[in-house]
């Protein structure tokens, strides 16, 4: 999702900073944003070569060498909120009080995030969509505390990313999360009791309900880890009804993951 993020605002004409782990994680993410721009290339949804885009791409290898000036700080790590928190903690402090923090979180509390901070107006969801260049939608997740004018401006840099946007108030699975996991879930269900295979189910969502995939290929996409711990999350605000199926906790804990593992409803080695 970090690589995907990048690569849009690098193609809507801003300066970004990718912060990484390590010079080995930087390296292998601008490699990331430079093969989606090359692709992009090749289907012509950009002008010029990756490489026109690329210097204006800098990486580091901490949060806290982000510019004091950044005007935005979008955090894509994993859905661990001691680890968000971690992050959002150190990129507000490197930066100043006027910057806007935003979370791509896809399911936690943007106000427990939120309270975390010390400038909690300044801070809320960002919630984008994989693969981010062919996404047209940005969900936008507001605490109580987040100032009008900072959704105002966030609303406005969605648009110039050429993307549309909803508003959301912070509630567990926000709306895309929360429908999403419903119907990706009781997808699996169905495959779980032999109702039909991955494939039917999928294309039936594709032909009879126009969805552009289906919701197993979407889990895939996603990773049946990360949409296990959404599920797990929202089972325990919501209830019962989310609860992971039994078929997706065995593919987890067998390392079918998805796309990213080559394996998970549908077989991504064939590619």
């Amino acid at each position: 999702m970090g690589a995907g993020i990048v690569q849009q605002f690098l193609t809507a004409g801003a300066r970004v900073v990718l912060v990484e782990a390590s010079g080995e994680a930087a390296a292998a993410g601008r490699e990331r944003v430079a093969a989606g721009l090359g692709k992009a290339r090749e289907r012509g949804k950009i002008e010029s070569g990756p490489e026109d885009y690329l210097a204006a791409l800098t990486t580091v290898v901490a949060v806290e060498q982000i510019p004091a000036g950044a005007g935005l700080v979008v955090e894509a790590v994993p859905e661990k909120p001691e680890l968000k928190i971690a992050v959002l903690a150190a990129a507000e402090a490197a930066v100043g009080e006027d910057a806007v923090l935003a979370s791509n979180t896809s399911s936690l509390s943007v106000s427990d995030l939120a309270a975390a901070l010390k400038r909690p107006a300044r801070f809320l969801g960002t919630h984008f969509f994989n693969p981010v260049p062919a996404s047209r939608l940005v969900e936008i997740v507001t605490a109580p505390e987040t100032d009008p004018v900072v959704l105002a401006s966030v609303r406005g840099w969605v648009g110039a990313l050429g993307k549309a946007e909803i508003v959301v108030r912070d509630a567990p699975g926000f709306a895309t999360s929360r429908l999403g996991v419903a119907l990706g879930l009781e997808a699996i269900r169905m495959v779980e009791e032999g109702v039909a295979s991955p494939a039917d189910i999928d294309t039936a969502m594709e032909l009879g309900y126009r969805h552009p995939m289906g919701p197993l290929a979407l889990t895939d996409l996603v990773g049946l880890d990360v949409r296990m711990a959404i599920a797990e999350h929202l089972a325990g605000e919501l209830g019962d009804r989310f609860a992971p199926p039994e078929l997706l906790r065995r593919k987890v804990a067998e390392g079918e993951l998805g796309r990213k593992s080559g394996q998970g409803f549908h077989d991504w080695n064939e590619e």
